[in-house]
This record gives structure tokens, sequence and C-alpha cells, in this order.
């Protein structure tokens, strides 16, 4: 009998927004089976057990109770302590089990028997079943459709009644994507609960001013909430001039939303009266939890866990709370007295010291919000949910993160780059240069260097700044001007020096500049209407860049009223240093029919370089979302059996030989030394593992003597090198580690010797066959806790090395992420001009040659998270190809669980 699985626990979200907490059954459950099988209707257990069954007897619920966790295997779905669902499979063949649901008929509709599908299947894919059997009644469609709808490849038949339903549980892009499409509307849906109440109730409402409590309920009530706000205080009769309630619990009509701004003390047994009264969510304003230490992060788990099991979400706590500006519902459970108006911009925050002041910036702007919400501690709700409900949410044209660290950051950059698709996403993610993260975040601290982070960002089309002035100075562009087809820009204005300003910035920000159009200190509207008409009517401009300072005259509008007119039709981008405002000043705003800053509104900066950067940031962004997705290519000389059988028996070796494995120096993706658990793979083992994804790579046979280097070179054939090959001293082609070139016996000897004597024995010589010199690359590839399969790309040498000029992407790569991380590099036009020795095109790279071995060794390392690193040093990429030289591998026992990968779920709670 297998031991009691943790793992299996999830908490998940339903499709109306709720949550339930998902385990495996134990024989404790007993009395919580029998109370659940007596809420079910006659026709509900008919259709479970195609019989009447009223009851279940003491042998029934022993048995249904009491699994092994292998070949009988149940898990029930529990809400406020309750069980509503439980699904089982019971073995009938060792790759195949009959599987069987029961979900109680009052959450029937929410999607539980989808969300119990998909972990049991995960559960029966790790203990062997590949599939599921599943006899139901015709009648029975709702089941029907559960399994049909799953994405699985699935048969059907009919016998005596009965349909039988035979589901393939290998994994399938079909059912990768209806899983995700799920996990999507029922996040959003969640978030949408929390943002549009119908009512709220300020628990902790206080009479003393400027108390949190009392900031809460004055905000709710001064941003015209449309619906009934209950403060809730023990003694007090009312407060704010409202009638007050001793408990949520006394409160006469249903509660959607909670402020929580009690102590941290009594925060659990507000959220317990809270799940009796049915409130929807929590939005935890009060501290003293995470952010305080280890007594403040248990205290902070049972929230999240107890909040959950009842079916709430959490905001918070140590936030400043959540505003949503529709003007259906005027929510304000903030503690910021005033918020933006109503506008395109989605913002989520994870700091609450700073949400105050980034919405009274937005404001000071001139822009507008759609929904604004402070994650505090982010123990519950992230910015992930955030990105599933903006996705679909029609009033939000921009979205905004300023993130302090990242829980999940695979799921990020995979929902990021799905919502980047269609709305630009800009992030601040404070924190890069030493990778911390702020106390009361129960996430660990990122393990990749700050400019991979980046790189994974840029793969996802996510708009990545410095700080939160260059956030704003980019979302009034996204927000309110049209995105630019291309990196060509127009500059005009009447300031020659601030034009060359312009042009300047312009190159260094990868754009290209036309010659600025200099209109004269004493230029009129006039002026400024043709030189912008001409502009705009060039079709080898993308953008176009005024700046307009004050004159010698005295200012009037009437240059601002000619840039706003030629906005309000432009398709191009136009952008302004306009008397140095900063925002969408009066003069350059266009007012819609609602009152609201209109889409034409022309952004403003206080100087040339700040428009430049922003603008460069939308061509960018407007670039990638032009570029082809890419596909994955079919690979079909991949032989992933033999694969695994190669895994499994370099791991089993290891495990004999009492878990050996050597300490081979930093690895990019743990910014760690290798440690014992990780097994360094001999050469043989190597190359077999690659040659299982089509990578070829070069043999080299370890010498100790210069004759055994000769005897070497017979056996591989001139010419040969001679190199270096200790972790520390494994130097690039051309290096001062290797002699190549090297053409007869004497010249073997003499390079053996001459590295012998100057590296001495630790240098672990080797011969090589030598292939025809060209650029050498690096590859890297393995598991990254945070990220998940990564693949690093470089030049082999040691200004690379240096300059960390590395790019990073995740695994899988499509052909377009492939070709994208061989461009990423700063060194990246060494691969696209003539190499060193180089004569005519015919000896130009073959880099497509140097992407296929990118793609497949993203293949790899997706498929196998055994595959803790693979490092391929040097890759020589010449007219021929790409050579893998070097090539190692090293292997560990796989984790527990990929970065999001599996059955959805909402971020754990560990105690």
């Amino acid at each position: 009998m297998q031991s009691y699985p943790n793992h299996w626990e999830a908490d998940v979200v339903l499709t109306d927004g709720g949550t339930a907490h998902l385990r495996p059954i134990t024989p404790d459950d007993a009395d919580l089976l029998r109370a659940f099988h007596e809420r079910l209707s006659p026709e509900t257990i008919y259709y479970r057990f195609f019989a009447p069954y009223p009851r279940l007897s003491d042998r029934d619920v022993r048995r249904f109770t009491t699994v092994d966790y292998d070949s009988r295997v149940a898990l029930i779905a529990t809400i406020a302590d309750a069980m509503v669902a439980v699904v089982r499979y019971d073995k009938v063949a060792p790759d195949e089990a009959e599987v069987a649901f029961v979900v109680e008929d009052a959450h029937q509709g929410r999607g539980i028997a989808s969300v119990l599908l998909e972990h049991i299947a995960a559960a029966a894919l790790e203990r062997g079943v590949r599939r599921f059997i599943a006899d139901v009644l015709p009648e029975n469609r709702r089941m029907i459709n559960v399994f049909r709808e799953a994405g699985y490849t699935a048969q059907q038949s009919f016998d005596e009644g009965v349909i039988r339903l035979t589901l393939d549980l290998q994994p399938t892009a079909s059912a990768q994507e209806v899983m995700r499409a799920r996990e999507q509307r029922a996040e959003s849906r969640s978030i949408a609960r929390l943002l549009f109440p119908t009512s709220v109730a300020v628990i902790g409402a206080s009479r003393t001013a400027h108390t949190i409590g009392q900031t809460a309920l004055r905000n709710l009530l001064a941003g015209d909430f449309q619906g009934p706000v209950y403060p809730v205080h023990p003694t007090a009769a009312a407060v704010a001039g409202v009638r007050a309630y001793p408990s949520v619990l006394d409160v006469p009509g249903p509660v959607d939303l909670a402020v929580v701004a009690v102590r941290a003390d009594m925060v659990l047994d507000v959220v317990d009266e809270c799940a009796q009264k049915g409130v929807h969510g929590l939005v935890v304003v009060s501290s003293g939890f995470a952010e305080t230490g280890p007594e403040g992060l248990a205290r902070q788990e049972r929230l999240v866990a107890t909040a959950r099991a009842a079916g709430m979400r959490v905001i918070g706590p140590n936030c400043l709370g959540i505003a949503n500006t529709d003007p259906a519902v005027s929510l304000n459970a903030t503690l910021a007295p005033y918020v933006p108006p109503r506008g395109p911009i989605g913002f989520f925050s994870q700091s609450g010291a700073l949400g105050r002041a980034i919405l009274q910036r937005v404001a000071e702007r001139g822009m507008g919000l759609s929904t604004f919400v402070s994650a505090g501690n982010r123990a519950d709700v992230s910015g992930n949910d955030l990105i599933q409900y903006w996705q679909e949410d029609p009033a939000t044209k921009v979205v905004l993160q300023y993130l302090e660290s990242l829980g999940n950051p695979r799921k990020f950059t995979r929902l990021a780059r799905r919502l980047a698709q269609h709305k630009p996403v800009v992030a601040v993610r404070s924190g890069g240069s030493s990778q911390g993260v702020p106390s009361g975040h129960a996430v660990g601290a990122l393990s990749l260097p700050d400019y991979a982070v980046t790189s994974l960002f840029e793969q996802a089309g996510v708009v990545r700044v410095d700080d939160i002035t260059q956030m704003f100075d980019a979302a009034q562009l996204f927000a309110y001007q049209p995105l630019p087809a291309g990196p060509r820009v127009a500059i005009l204005g009447n300031s020659d020096s601030l034009g060359l300003l312009v042009k300047d910035s312009c190159v260094r920000s990868g754009l290209k500049p036309h010659e600025p159009v200099a209109l004269g200190p004493n230029a009129t509207a006039a002026d400024f209407d043709a030189a912008l008409t001409a502009a705009l009517a060039d079709d080898d401009v993308h953008a176009v860049v005024v700046v307009f300072i004050p004159a010698l005259t005295p200012i009037s509008d009437d240059v601002a009223e000619v840039m706003r007119a030629k906005a309000a039709t432009a398709a191009k981008p136009i952008v302004t240093t306009y008397l140095g405002y900063q925002g969408l000043p009066a003069e350059l705003r266009r007012i819609g029919d609602n009152g609201e800053t209109a889409f034409g509104s022309i952004p403003s900066y206080p100087a040339p370089e700040d428009a430049v950067r922003a603008l460069a940031h939308a061509t960018r962004y407007a670039l990638w979302r032009e570029r082809p997705a890419g596909r994955h290519p079919e690979l079909a000389d991949i032989d992933g059996a033999r694969a695994r059988a190669i895994i499994d028996a370099a791991l089993a070796s290891s495990a004999e030989a009492d878990g050996a494995g050597a300490d081979q120096g930093t690895v990019w993706f743990t910014s760690e030394p290798v440690g014992r658990e990780e097994t360094a793979a001999d050469q043989r083992t190597t190359h077999d593992l690659l040659a299982c994804y089509g990578i070829t790579a070069h043999p080299y046979i370890p010498v100790a003597t210069a004759e055994e280097a000769v005897a070497a070179a017979e056996k591989l054939g001139y010419p040969v090198v001679v190199k270096a090959n200790a972790p520390d001293l494994r130097l690039r082609a051309g290096g001062s580690g290797i002699r190549a070139d090297l053409r007869s016996a004497n010249d073997v000897r003499g390079a053996f010797t001459a590295l012998d004597d100057r590296l001495g024995a630790e240098a672990q010589l080797v011969v090589q066959t030598m292939v025809v010199p060209g650029v050498p690359v690096v590859i890297r590839a393995g598991e990254n806790p945070s990220f998940g399969s990564v693949v690093g790309f470089g030049l082999a040498d040691a200004t690379a090395e240096l300059l960390d000029d590395r790019a990073f992407r995740l695994a899988p790569l499509t052909d377009s992420d492939a070709a994208d991380l061989v461009h990423a590099v700063r060194a990246a036009p060494l691969l696209f001009g003539l190499p060193a020795g180089a004569t005519s095109l015919a000896e130009q790279p073959d880099v497509d040659d140097l992407q296929r071995v990118l793609v497949r060794v993203s293949r790899l390392v997706d498929a196998f998270p055994e595959v803790a690193h693979v490092e391929l040093d040097p890759v020589i990429v010449n007219s021929e190809g790409a050579h893998v030289l070097g090539a190692h591998v090293w292997l560990r026992e796989p984790p527990d669980r990929r970065p999001d990968a599996g059955p959805r779920r909402l971020r754990g709670v560990v105690f």
C-alpha cells in the first residue's frame, strides 16, 4: 500500500469563481461520506449506482474510504468541511482503470466533476494507468459531457443500455488547451466576484478618525458604491452615520465582499463568521501576518486555508485594497481617499505602501483606470489571477503590474504571453539587483539572474521597465495612441537642439529617425499643421515626435489644437515634449461622451529622451505582436522511449554507487554548484541521450601521455585537437587550453607536452577530431526551480562570459523562439557576418542548423525533468552546420511537481 500522497492535495477554483479543496480520501472520512450520500437526490444516486441506493452500509463505507492509493484511489472535494463530490478509480488491468464520479446536487454545474477528472487522471498516470473506462447511463447527459469535453482521446460504445467511454490519459495538446481554458474562465470569474460585489461589509469599522477601519468605510461611502455598505462594530449602533452590526452574521442581507480591518489575532474568527455568512471574498487590509515573522506566517497560512475551504478568495493581507471604476459599481474598497477616473488601464500592485502614491500619480497624469488591486502579502490572489481576468475584460486595454516577487513565474510568462497578444502588459519588478523577496511574501527568490528574467519576459511580450515613472510613460502611450507599425520616426519642432536630442535618443533606442524638421523658434500653428500633415502622410514614417517649447511670442493653444485634431484621425502614434508637461495635459486631451479621457489624447513628456524611450517600448512590443508565434517542428527521429531507458539506467547505476555525484562547478540555472544529488553522466551516456533527440556530439578520447594522444589521433583521424576538458579549464576554440589543426604525430606530441607542462594533470586532456573553424557558441538548458525547463544561449568566449551576454527562453522552443534566442544576444552579428578567416558568403555560418539544435535540446529538457542540466560547450557553427564538440549532462531524481505543470490548482498553502 502506498503512503498518503500529500502532493495530491490541492485548492482549486470552480467555474463560478468559488473554491474547493481536493484531497485523497481516508478511513477518517466515513462520517463525511455518509452525510454526503444522504444529501444526494434519488436521481443522482441512480446515475451513480444504476440502482436505488438510499443508504450506505458500514461495509460500503469501509470499502469506499479504505484505498491503497495505487490500484484503488479516491479523491474528494470539500467546501466548508463538507464533502461535496468524490471521484474514484479501480484498476482492472495494469494500465487500465474504471472511473466514476458523483457530485452533490447543490454543487452540480460548478465544474467540480471536470477538475476532479483532471486530478484523478494525473494521479492515475503517476501510478501507471494509461486509460480510464467509464460506464454511464444514456440519460446522464451532464456526466457524458464531462468526459467528452475533457480533451482526452475518447472512444464510445453502447451495450445493454449503458454507454461505455474509454479515455486515453496520455497528455495531448487538446487536453491541455481544455484545462487552460477552464482555468482562465474560473480564475477570471473568481476575480470578477471580488470586483463586482453587490454589497460590502467593513468588519472593524471604527468611530476613531484615521484608523484603517474608518478610512476603509469612508472611502467606500465617498466613492458612491452602488450597493449597501454594512459597518461591523461590536458595540456601536452606527459608524459614519451608517447603521452598524455587532457581527457580519447579524447583517440582514447577503454580503458579497468583506473588508477586514481588525487586529491580526482576530482575523481568523472573522473569517469563520464570513464563511458561515456565505461571503464570496475577503480584502484583508490588516497587517501583522507573514511580514512579522514565523508566527505571522503561520497565521497567514491558516487565514488562506480557512477562506479557500469555505469557497472564498483573499486579497492581502497587509494590502491597500481594491477599486473598480465601472459606474455600475463605483467600488473604492481601498485605504486611498481618491481613485482616478474611469479609463482603460488595469493596475496590479503588490506594494500597499506604494499603492496610494501610484493612484495619485495616475490621476496627476490625467489617465484613467478600469480596476486596481493591491495584493499586499499576496497570500492568495496574485497578479496571475488578475491577468486571467483582464484577458476578457473589455474595459481594460492596457495592463500594468508592479511586482515585488513572482510566486509562479512560469505561469506568469504563459499567461502574460497570451494576454500580450491582444493587450500591452507593462511590468516593473523591484529587487532585480538583489533578487530578494520582501518580508511577507511566502515565495522563494528567483534562481535566475535578473537579465535572464528580463529575457524570459521579452519572450512573453511583457514590456519590462526600470521604475514606476517609466511604467506610466509607456502606459500613457499604450492607452491613448495607436501602436507604431515600424521603427521609422519623424521628428519636428521649434527647437533645433531638442530635435537633435530626439534623433540621438532614437538611434540609441534602436529606432530609425528621419532628419529632424526644424520649424524655427517662431513657428506658428500653421507651420506645425503642415509638418504634421506631411509626416503622417509619409508611408516611410511609423511614428511622430513633436517638440514644442515656449516661443518668444505669447503661448496660445493653437499648436495644441492642431496636434489634437491630427491625433484624432491618425493611424500613427504622436508623442510630444509639450512645454515640459508630463502626462496628458488638458490642451492635448480628447474627452469622450462619458467625460473620460478618450483614445487619441497625446501623451507629453518632460524630456525628449523620455518620449523616445516610451516610443521604443511601444515599437518593440508592436513588432513582437506582429511576429509569427512559430510552431513546434515535427521531430520524427526523436526516440523518447530509448531516452527514458538511458536516463533510468543512469539513475539506477548512480543509486547503486551510493549516489556518487561529482561537484561540477557553477551552473547557470541554479547559480550554485551542482550538488551530490545530481549525477554527471559519462561521455557514452551523454552522447547516447543526445542522439535520442537527433543531436550528434563529436566524441573525444581522454589521454594521459603523449603516446596515448598519438594513438587517439590515429584512431580518430587527422586533423585533431588536443584540449583541456576539466570543468574549470574547458576553454573555447582559440583559447589557451586548446591546440588545434594538428596533422601529424609530432604535432600531437608537441601539443600534449606543452599543455601538460603548463596545465598539469588536472587539465584532463583529451583528443578530438577537428572541425572547420567557425563561430563558437554555448547552449545550456535544464530544470530551473522557478521557471521549469529553460534554455540559455550565448557565444563561447571569455568576453561574452564577462559581460553576461546571454539570452534565455522557456522550453520547449518554437522555431520562432529559437530564432529570437539567437538574435537576442548582443554578439549575434558575429553569427550573421563572415567569421574570422572566411573569404566568401559560402562560408557563412549555418544558423538554421544551430536553431534546430536549440529546438532539440529544449525538447529534451522539457520531456525529462530528470535532466537537471545540459551543457553543449563549445558548439562550432560553420558553413557545414552546428558541431557539438563538448557535451555534458547532469541527471537527478525528478521534482515532485514542475512549475505550472499538471492539473490546475491554486498556489499551495504550506504549514
